[in-house]
């Protein structure tokens, strides 16, 4: 069942925009560890563009919500990370056509 439901999950983290950057959390490279049990329950490590960022204390959240909302989930953690740092290199190529970058 948990790869059944990983398109649908990642599907659903890229609902979730940084609201600093206009691209989704998963192609800025912002999810580091997607974790699916056989029971439903999934667990995200995720860290943030900056230890600032002002939705630090919102984004886990946002996340949960979104993973939650995914048919077969039944329940979602998520922690947020700081190591490794996040740096642009984690970007997808589609984040970075988006913003210009090539």
């Amino acid at each position: 069942m948990s790869d059944e439901l990983r398109p649908a999950i990642i599907l659903a983290l890229k609902s979730v925009q940084d609201p600093e950057i206009p691209v989704d959390i998963y192609e800025l490279g912002l999810i580091y560890k997607l974790d699916i049990h056989p029971s439903g329950d999934v667990e995200v490590d995720m860290t943030l563009t900056a230890p600032g960022c002002p939705v630090a204390g919102e984004m886990p959240g946002m996340v949960q919500t979104a993973v939650e909302s995914v048919d077969g989930v039944r329940s979602a953690t998520v922690r947020l990370v700081w190591d490794p740092p996040w740096d642009r290199t984690r970007m997808s190529e589609e984040a970075q056509l988006q913003l210009g970058m090539f």
